[in-house]
């Protein structure tokens, strides 16, 4: 059998051109019926859904080519590293905060302070490890002395944070604290305590607001409020 597999046709070589794309098929079909197999058995799926998986790598990669030593706005005037985002290309579920802090800037990954603990944990209750989501910032830079981003500076780097999401298509996000909400929604007057809780829409996709895990620091009695928004979350998940 071992010697029948490696004359195959479908498996000769590593390069199969796209002209010849429906007689392997057939080819492979033959062989595995000839061996008395009556279905292929392989998952299609599963195979497309790896090849999705490769081309927003290659998407991600190209952003993040794009963006380069970023000098488009001043933030680049004093911070270390451009901090991209990290995670699955293919997540179903995506975290974006608002800016990088200290650590952040220092090691170039998004939420791996003390901030990035708390998340962490909450990520891993809600029965993900970090590598199964994306997690991404409103901007990329840390703002001096971590004061909010500015609306210049979100204005010239929110376009890169929708084009991930264009990239992941997830299907859940949630975003954490004010400013990544007010910029996802376009509402620069909303409250997160008014509107965390609650399901908006960026674009159909649903968007969950939450409180920021820096907050949550602060103030260590409002966590069972973020765990609420993310039973939410999975239960949108789940019925999906």
């Amino acid at each position: 059998m071992g010697r029948e597999m490696k004359n195959s046709p479908a498996l000769r070589g590593e390069g199969i051109r796209n002209a010849d794309f429906l007689h392997d098929i057939k080819s492979v079909l033959e062989f595995y019926r000839e061996l008395g197999f009556e279905r292929l058995p392989l998952r299609m799926q599963k195979m497309n859904h790896t090849a999705d998986s490769m081309s927003k790598d290659a998407a991600l990669k190209a952003l993040r080519e794009e963006i380069g030593d970023c000098t488009r706005c001043k933030l680049s005037r004093e911070r270390r590293n451009v901090v991209f985002g990290e995670g699955n290309s293919d997540a179903s579920l995506m975290f974006i905060g608002e800016a990088p802090g200290r650590e952040e800037d220092l090691q170039g990954r998004p939420f791996v302070g003390d901030a990035g603990t708390l998340l962490t944990r909450l990520i891993e209750k809600m029965g993900f490890k970090r590598e199964d989501v994306y997690i991404a910032n409103i901007v990329k830079c840390r703002p001096p002395q971590n004061r909010d981003p500015e609306a210049d500076e979100i204005g010239i780097c929110r376009g890169f944070v929708e084009r991930q999401i264009g990239i992941i298509k997830p299907r859940v996000i949630m975003s954490l604290g004010r400013i990544s909400a007010m910029t996802l929604t376009g509402d620069v007057k909303l409250k997160i305590t008014a509107i965390r809780g609650s399901f908006l829409d960026y674009k159909g996709i649903p968007l969950m607001p939450t409180f920021h895990p820096a907050y949550l620091i602060r103030n260590p009695r409002d966590k069972w409020l973020t765990w609420t928004d993310a039973q939410r979350v999975l239960k949108l998940l789940r019925d999906e």
